[in-house]
């Protein structure tokens, strides 16, 4: 799987989608023509905060914070693959 597969990146925004919808959480699935997909959430204070999904070398991970911190801040990434994804975001980003 290429490290940029827009399909796959979907796939995991959709269940991402799916799994804050039985949270009780609404989301938006933003499709750019030229760019990456993301998954819009309404976070505390009324801000949106975009999800996206990349892919690293051990697996795919959801991030939502600015590039200088996706992977080595605690706190504001998440595996794609790990089953309480959804419970994870909504902690850090809804709450």
């Amino acid at each position: 799987m290429k490290a940029c597969d827009p399909q796959a990146q979907f796939v995991h925004l959709v269940r991402l989608g799916w799994d804050l919808r039985g949270l009780g959480v609404g989301t938006s699935l933003v499709l750019p023509v030229g760019g990456r997909p993301v998954l819009e959430v309404l976070g505390a204070g009324e801000t949106r905060v975009r999800i996206a999904v990349v892919r690293r070398a051990c697996g795919w991970v959801f991030i939502w914070r600015p590039w200088w911190a996706r992977m080595w801040r605690p706190g504001e990434w998440v595996w794609a693959e790990a089953d309480n994804a959804a419970d994870v975001i909504v902690l850090a980003v809804i709450v």
